[in-house]
């Protein structure tokens, strides 16, 4: 049966603190969407062919208290050991001030991506601080905002010097044989599909052009990648390298350590035109591998050609400074097949907490502790060439790399025995890493292990060897200099915040984002030490807690979608669609059908589906959307039999893009298996599915989960993100695996696509907790009321604006579109005036133009409640009000309150020339005066800022009026 109030004995306590309606609302919403119960109104909506055996078998836990308890106990099953493993993932001290007013903060983790630049000001100026601190550390004169991880990356260098050299179909990629091993792993996964060779190669001595050539086997190169200082941990000096690389018409990639660029000299100014990597070690704790921001930058000339988001400097409608997102902002949604990369996402959250770290230390701190650093790696590298250990020669930063002859293994077995992990490079040769944490204590454990003694402590070292030791000036901008004091960091961090509109004020009503609760409960066990403290290469008998958490996880989605495997690696939703296409691709390789590759996609798709499918080596071709928002069924038929003997798959969204319950989807599925096709079912609508439907029941071979939309992972502001790929058998042999960790994968996988095994584990507690908390029932409850959601939003709406696209008896799934292309065309007030205004009356903003342009699409989850919801409606309807004058002549569009809004305060108190009101442009309909939001500026000029690119902090007195 099912329930209709979360207070039922069935349901967990929890379902009553995650979903937003009481019984008599629920009742109350039902009679106005016509329906007389959730069971009538689900059996009218969803399709019956689909929902054979979709109950979902996950028992909850007893109480939020428990669910704690749990993880006390899957936390005290990891060995959090002090690592000197390196490779990327350092130990590192986040302020307390960092942790508790960013990462534990709801102001800055339940925010989305800010799309929406009037209120979204505070993430976007923490954001420019992280390109400027990149920039600078870098030496580049361009940053991005933020990408998946180090590896991740370094692909997306790839693509972008193989684009901008416009490479010959036989160049290849060189990659120096000291660049982290998981680093290679990926760039070699994203080449492959693209036909790019990737060849690793000692670099050390090549100096010329020719002997560039040579190395790569008399073939063209595009592009080069170093790593600074290397896996050994040597730093090189790279100089001729890179003239040789220029020389050859081909561009050099430096991943560098942002913490040893404090010391060394920059990859900017000895000629990179690329610098990548990670900026964990900024106050970011390990978390087993994630989430952690990766970086980007560019020398100038390529700042248009970057991957992901980049934050820019505009006006406002009053003229004075204002940030956005710039140029390629959702270039997917514009480009699909011809888009440059699918990264839609990055780790905005992360990255907050990186620039903080550096408006919290300051240059000079910056480069204390990198002093620190090298004091101790000279400590360990002196006491071993004392006892007589073959130290590897050259200038190092923070690893120190050993030549032990047939004792490496027992020396890593007798650190660890001290409580250290150290790297075990083969089994001659052991490596030492430290960090921020590191103690003489630490230190003194690890020589233990070698039978050696300190030879002596080092408080702090500078760089000695010239040629490496950075001159020049970095972070100069004040805001690395005036945040000293807690206090003063403590009021920055809520200055910021409350400049911002995130879930914590009010409901984010955007179509396919869920923006649902993100329970405290589920976001507690993030940072306890025995999650957050774990390197990705410990040992496994060491990390035995998260391991069972990430098996049990996975489980529970597969109950959950139907499905028979589940990798947990991929990092964002995009990585689990190309994870997917992989997966695909490799099984129709294993059958001998490698020409199998064209790709369908529906016209309405998200645009990463195209762009995913690119770069997994397929062909797009393009279904056409019927009139009635349906794949359209007769053009798929002829696709399908034009393509049959090189159909690879079919990437559909279910329920559809357009919020709609397709009756046609097993149809859909049955005509593209018959050719020997795929089913790829995007997982993005996934939140209008569990317990109604299971896609690996119902025909589908593959999908994607969005861990940060359905499971509660927060957005972040932008990021993290988790997108787990769920196959049915037939696939699991394909999924992603990883060099470091054979049990992350299978062995016949199609390599990694995420630097750390389990992608960002760090983050995964919190889905644990949400299904544990919900349950099946409660799962399934959530979904039931979702739907309700929609449809009394629809049902409330629906005389005021058309609703776009309906099922059966005028029910939508989760969203809904509102359409404005006839107000627009009758008024001249477009989707992005509704959206504007809004933003006065106290709202985020709805999905503008997508998927069809001119329309507003709305998705209120289960976690919003009636009352929020009648606020939202009530909104819309008084804006609807606002149009009808200016369809009425009584103001014309340029004067009115649409076009001119959000209202700012400053503006309020300012000269007044509209010809309304003060107080009807700050204090409309429904708003109280001391629950008030208001949007520190006025609109934005996105043009503005494109023409006039400025993506580093401005000078102080660019804000003076």
């Amino acid at each position: 049966m099912t329930r209709t109030d979360p207070s039922t004995t069935s349901l967990p306590a929890f379902a009553g603190r995650h979903v937003g309606p009481r019984a008599d609302d629920v009742e109350a919403m039902l009679r106005v969407v016509g329906q007389p119960s959730l069971e009538a109104l689900l059996d009218t909506a969803v399709p019956a062919g689909i929902r054979a055996s979709s109950t979902v078998d996950v028992a909850p836990a007893a109480s939020e208290a428990a669910v704690l308890a749990e993880l006390r106990e899957l936390a005290g099953r990891n060995e959090v050991v002090t690592s000197m493993i390196g490779l990327g993932y350092y130990g590192t001290i986040t302020p307390t001030v960092i942790q508790r007013g960013v990462l534990e903060n709801p102001a800055w983790y339940t925010a989305y991506t800010p799309y929406q630049p009037e209120i979204s000001q505070g993430r976007l100026e923490a954001l420019l601080n992280f390109q400027t601190m990149v920039a600078e550390l870098t030496a580049l004169e361009t940053a991005g905002s933020s990408l998946l991880d180090e590896a991740t990356a370094a692909a997306e260098a790839m693509t972008l010097m193989h684009r901008a050299t416009r490479a010959k179909p036989d160049a290849v990629l060189v990659v120096d044989v000291h660049a982290f091993p998981q680093t290679v792993a990926v760039v070699s996964t994203r080449a492959r599909p693209l036909g790019i060779d990737v060849v690793v190669a000692d670099l050390d001595g090549v100096d010329s052009s020719d002997a560039l050539r040579q190395v790569a086997g008399g073939r063209d190169v595009f592009g080069v990648l170093v790593q600074y200082p290397g896996a050994d941990g040597l730093l090189r000096d790279f100089r001729a390298l890179t003239a040789a690389a220029h020389e050859a018409g081909a561009l050099l990639a430096a991943a560098a350590d942002l913490l040893a660029l404090t010391l060394v000299v920059p990859p900017g100014e000895w000629g990179a035109d690329i610098a990548v990597g990670t900026t964990q070690r900024f106050g970011v704790p390990m978390g087993f591998g994630g989430p952690h921001a990766g970086y980007l930058a560019v020398r100038s000339g390529l700042e248009r050609q970057l991957p992901g988001r980049l934050v820019g400097v505009s006006v406002d409608s009053a003229g004075h400074p204002a940030y956005r997102l710039a140029l390629q902002t959702r270039e997917q949604h514009i480009r699909r097949e011809k888009a440059t990369s699918n990264i839609c996402t990055a780790q905005v959250l992360l990255a907050v907490m990186a620039s903080m770290y550096a408006v919290y230390h300051g240059p000079e701190g910056l480069r204390a502790i990198a002093e620190h650093v090298h004091g101790k790696a000279l400590v360990l590298a002196a006491a071993l060439r004392a006892g007589g250990v073959d130290v590897l020669d050259g200038v190092f930063f923070d690893t120190v790399t050993a030549r032990v002859p047939g004792r490496a293994v027992d020396i890593v077995a007798a650190a660890r025995d001290r409580g250290v992990n150290l790297r075990l490079v083969d089994d001659d040769t052991v490596s030492l890493s430290v960090d921020e944490t590191t103690t003489d204590e630490h230190t003194k454990a690890a020589l233990d292990a070698f039978a050696m003694s300190p030879a002596g402590w080092i408080a702090v070292a500078p760089m000695e060897e010239e040629a490496f030791r950075r001159t020049s000036a970095y972070l100069t901008h004040p805001v690395f200099h005036e945040h000293r004091s807690e206090t003063q960091l403590l009021r920055y961090l809520r200055r910021l915040a409350d400049k911002d509109f995130a879930l914590d004020r009010g409901m984010i009503p955007l179509g396919s984002c869920t923006m649902k609760l993100n329970a405290t409960t589920e976001m507690l066990a993030i940072t306890w030490p025995e999650f957050a403290n774990l390197h990705p290469f410990a040992p496994a008998e060491q990390t035995e807690g998260i391991r069972a958490l990430v098996d049990e996880l996975a489980g529970w989605l597969c109950e959950i979608t139907g499905y028979d495997a589940v990798s947990l690696q991929p990092n964002a939703g995009s990585q689990g669609e190309f994870s997917g296409l992989l997966a695909i691709r490799a099984f129709h390789e294993a059958n001998g059908q490698a020409d199998r590759r064209v790709c369908l996609i529906p016209a309405s798709a998200h645009g990463t589906n195209a762009a995913s499918a690119v770069m997994a080596g397929m062909t797009v071709v393009v279904v056409r959307t019927a009139p009635d928002g349906t794949v359209d069924l007769d053009d798929l038929r002829a696709k399908v039999e034009q393509h049959r003997e090189d159909l690879a798959a079919v990437m559909v969204t279910y329920p559809s893009t357009h919020g709609v319950y397709e009756d046609t989807i097993t149809e859909l599925c049955a005509l593209v298996h018959d050719a020997g096709g795929q089913v790829y079912v995007d997982g993005a609508n996934l939140n209008a599915l569990i317990g109604l439907a299971k896609p690996g029941r119902f025909g589908a071979d593959v999908s994607h989960l969005n861990l940060h939309k359905t499971f509660c992972i927060p957005h972040g502001g932008g990021g993290p993100g988790v997108g787990p790929v769920a196959v049915r058998t037939h696939l699991a042999a394909y999924l992603p695996n990883h060099p470091l960790d054979p049990g992350a994968g299978p062995a016949t996988g199609v390599g990694p696509v995420a630097a750390a095994p389990y992608g960002s584990a760090g983050i995964l507690p919190i889905s644990w907790a949400y299904v544990r908390l919900m349950g099946g029932e409660g799962l399934s409850y959530a979904t039931q009321v979702a739907v309700l959601n929609a449809n009394y939003v629809a049902a409330r709406l629906r005389e005021h604006y058309p609703v776009l696209y309906a099922g059966t008896a005028g029910l939508v799934a989760h969203e809904c579109i509102l359409d404005l292309r006839s107000i627009t065309k009758e008024t001249g007030v477009t989707v992005d005036d509704v959206a504007k205004r809004l933003v006065d009356y106290g709202f985020h903003a709805p999905t503008m133009s997508f998927p069809v342009a001119g329309t507003l699409m709305v998705e209120p989850t289960e976690s919003e409640d009636k009352g929020e919801l009648d606020r939202f409606c009530d909104a819309m309807i008084a804006i609807r009000e606002e149009i009808a004058a200016v369809a009425a002549g009584e103001v014309a569009v340029g004067d009115s309150m649409l076009r001119h809004a959000p209202h700012t305060a400053a503006a309020l108190a300012g000269g007044w020339d509209h010809p309304y009101d003060r107080a009807t442009a700050v204090f409309p309909a429904g708003v109280q005066a001391d629950a008030k939001y208001w949007p520190p500026v006025g609109r934005v000029d996105g043009a503005y800022g494109d023409r006039h690119l400025v993506c580093s902090c401005p000078p102080p007195e660019a804000f003076e009026d």
